[in-house]
């Protein structure tokens, strides 16, 4: 598809472009264009308005004899939209604009028509002074008297405002430095404020966490001697011996708790002599000596004593009878000193 859009042309070798005849054309041909109304315009045949941006098939051609700082000037030619008039307006370089020529009139013209009327003004002016001295001094008494009744008016006008409105504009200001004053010191002493709650929260924080970590190590030491150990498993109370304080004197002078059949059998399982228990040394029969009945007579008769205690003195004074035939009161005898001797 690309030789289809082909711009270039072919040339033969013997061409030669002086052969081609000139066409003599004159200089103020018409081309017909697309174009943009330039302004807001009314014909003067039908009274019909012409609005800016609506579009026209116009004929253009150069203006004869006119030019701006080497610039041609072009006039355009189009026609009514009702009664086909035909209306003319050509360019207008020196203003940037278009200027209208024939067949309508200009809208919105007030603002253009008076500045160029100061213009002219002006410029008459200047011609008047340049050539006549004195009119240059008669121009600026003119002056002088006009600003003097402009600034007269004005301070009349101000005058008749103060008499109507009655306002105290010194007191307003005075009022107005007040309050900025006060709205200075509100704001200061909320900044001061803030300051002191910041550093009052800061010391009470580092005060609370000095205080908590005195706590904590006060509980460490005490916990450390006081706590009790803690049975999270099922099978600590197993390795946990009774404290020896509940049985009292009413064991006939035992150290150790009451001892279950198991751990006579196996003994402890946390005991470092544990398995010293398995083997039992025999002593001599003198040994062996049967508590004295002042010994078992000797319970405890004070009333502070609780239940526990009681129960566990009567429980231990009396005998039990094992196969062999021997009391318990000797065999107990007997491990406690075996535990003497392993501990030893």
């Amino acid at each position: 598809m690309s030789e289809r859009k082909v711009l270039n042309k072919y040339y033969p070798p013997d061409f030669d472009p002086c052969k081609i005849p000139k066409l003599k054309l004159p200089k103020d041909r018409q081309y017909v264009v697309r174009l943009m109304a330039p302004f807001n315009m009314r014909c003067k045949t039908c009274g019909e308005y012409i609005y800016k941006g609506k579009k026209f098939n116009a004929r253009k051609e150069t203006v004869m004899n006119e030019l701006y700082m080497g610039l041609p000037i072009f006039r355009f030619y189009i026609k009514c939209t009702r009664c086909l008039a035909e209306i003319t307006f050509k360019t207008d370089p020196e203003n940037t604009d278009y200027a209208m020529e024939h067949g309508a009139t200009r809208n919105f013209q007030a603002e253009k028509l008076l500045e160029e009327e100061e213009k002219r003004i002006v410029q008459d002016r200047e011609e008047e002074e340049l050539n006549n001295p004195m009119k240059v001094l008669e121009n600026r008494t003119k002056d002088s008297k006009m600003e003097m009744e402009v600034l007269e008016n004005l301070q009349e006008l101000k005058e008749l405002n103060q008499r109507q409105a009655q306002v105290d504009f010194e007191g307003m200001i005075d009022r107005y430095s007040e309050f900025e004053k006060r709205e200075k010191e509100r704001e200061k002493e909320e900044d001061e404020r803030e300051t002191k709650e910041m550093l009052d929260r800061a010391l009470v924080k580092r005060l609370r966490d000095s205080d908590s970590d005195s706590e904590k190590e006060e509980e460490d030491s005490s916990g450390s001697q006081a706590k009790k150990p803690s049975t999270d498993k099922p099978t600590d109370i197993l390795t946990t011996l009774k404290p020896t304080e509940a049985l009292g004197s009413s064991a006939g002078g035992a150290k150790k708790a009451k001892v279950e059949t198991w751990e006579r059998s196996v003994g402890t399982l946390g005991g470092r002599g544990a398995l010293g228990l398995l083997v039992v040394r025999k002593k001599p029969a003198a040994t062996f000596l049967k508590p004295h009945p002042v010994a078992a007579a000797s319970a405890p008769t004070s009333q502070t004593d609780s239940k526990a205690s009681t129960t566990d003195s009567k429980n231990a004074s009396k005998p039990v009878t094992t196969q062999n035939g021997s009391s318990s009161l000797s065999l107990l005898g007997a491990y406690s000193d075996s535990d003497s001797n392993d501990s030893e």
